[in-house]
């Protein structure tokens, strides 16, 4: 199969992912799960013929010397793909990302309402966190697409590789991609604070100078938006907190309780219908009794806070998903797969009664 029959199949059957390896047939992920399409194993030959399609000469050489690249790849009108080229045992393999063509409402993903207060404030860090896989990007590229269709901004990405494609709205956007528009995410954020943003994105903190790059930029009067590979609100926080040496936590507790605005925290869990999968979220927004637990070294409390806070759109993950279970819209197994905890979670939905088929909600 060449490349383009390989996108177009994809495309039509909803797969997420693109798997291309030697000695495995084309295989596509489905609602979670690996599926082959076919039984035919490709060849080292077929892995490179198909990596050649999509990759440039300079692209090549790149993975011949580092073993690897990443980059966005958009096919004609049909669809946009995150692409990551790399050597396996001395072959090309390639795994391909299709990208969402539209950009989604908040009611569409699930995202409360509340958060919409929160993207015309002047400064300040939001988080999106969750495993690879997530839809983290699809709930930022949401969030800064709402900016660019109410607020006259100017919004500055840093992206690895740029996935969605922001048009200039009531914004107007720059993105800018690691690696070839910028050597890195931190300098990405130095350069950012010379170019007159309002927003700026960081597609991912990865390393101790892109976080304190992106918490003195929240400081300095901008909205900052990034992702974390975390779970939960408090784990984040920690997570930012123990990048840094002992004898500077202290003041990045008291730097990130001033600036972080909310923390998003999100899984894809399978419908209980098989069509597809649904979003569960853990939302945090910063109240001042939550600032003080940051700044008090005292995360651990930041779930109780959660727990009581619905008043504010605060929910915790456990209680989504006890939420999705209740509406029929997921499986018991299912939501105690993904709970943080499931021994607790599988108490309080043994006693609910999920809305079935025939039943109204």
């Amino acid at each position: 199969m060449a490349i383009e029959e390989i996108l177009i199949e994809a495309i039509e059957r909803e797969a997420s992912d693109i798997h291309l390896t030697v000695n495995r047939p084309v295989t596509f992920r489905m609602i979670g799960d690996l599926v082959s399409i076919d039984d035919k194993p490709l060849t080292a030959q077929d892995t490179e013929m198909l990596a050649k399609e999509i990759t440039t000469e300079a692209q090549r050489k790149k993975i011949e010397e580092v073993g690897g690249v990443d980059f966005g790849f958009t096919f004609g009108e049909k669809a946009r793909f995150r692409v990551s080229c790399y050597k396996q045992q001395g072959h090309f393999a390639m795994v391909l990302r299709l990208l969402p063509s539209k950009f989604y409402s908040f009611q569409e993903i699930g995202l409360p309402q509340q958060l919409i207060e929160i993207l015309n404030l002047p400064r300040g860090l939001i988080l999106v966190t969750g495993p690879t896989g997530s839809g983290k990007t699809t709930s930022l590229a949401t969030m800064l697409n709402y900016i660019n269709e109410n607020f006259p901004r100017h919004i500055i990405t840093a992206e690895d590789p740029v996935e969605f494609m922001h048009k200039h709205k009531k914004s107007v956007v720059t993105q800018r991609e690691v690696g070839e528009d910028v050597p890195t995410f931190s300098e990405a954020i130095v350069k950012a604070l010379r170019q007159d943003p309002d927003v700026i994105l960081i597609g991912e903190m990865r390393d101790i100078a892109t976080m304190e790059s992106a918490i003195r930029a929240a400081e300095t009067g901008h909205l900052v938006f990034s992702t974390l590979h975390t779970t939960g609100a408090p784990r984040t926080v920690d997570r930012i907190i123990d990048v840094f040496p002992p004898e500077q936590q202290a003041q990045i507790r008291i730097q990130l309780s001033a600036t972080i605005v909310a923390v998003i925290s999100q899984v894809l869990v399978p419908k209980i219908d098989g069509k597809g999968r649904v979003a569960a979220f853990e939302i945090m927004f910063a109240t001042p009794a939550i600032r003080n637990l940051i700044r008090e070294a005292k995360t651990y409390q930041v779930l109780s806070e959660i727990q009581t806070g619905s008043r504010y759109g605060m929910i915790t993950l456990d209680d989504h998903l006890k939420q999705l279970y209740a509406q029929g819209i997921i499986s018991y197994e299912a939501a105690l797969e993904y709970a943080v905890e499931p021994k607790e979670l599988g108490i309080q939905l043994s006693k609910v009664q999920p809305v079935t088929a025939g039943k109204k909600k």
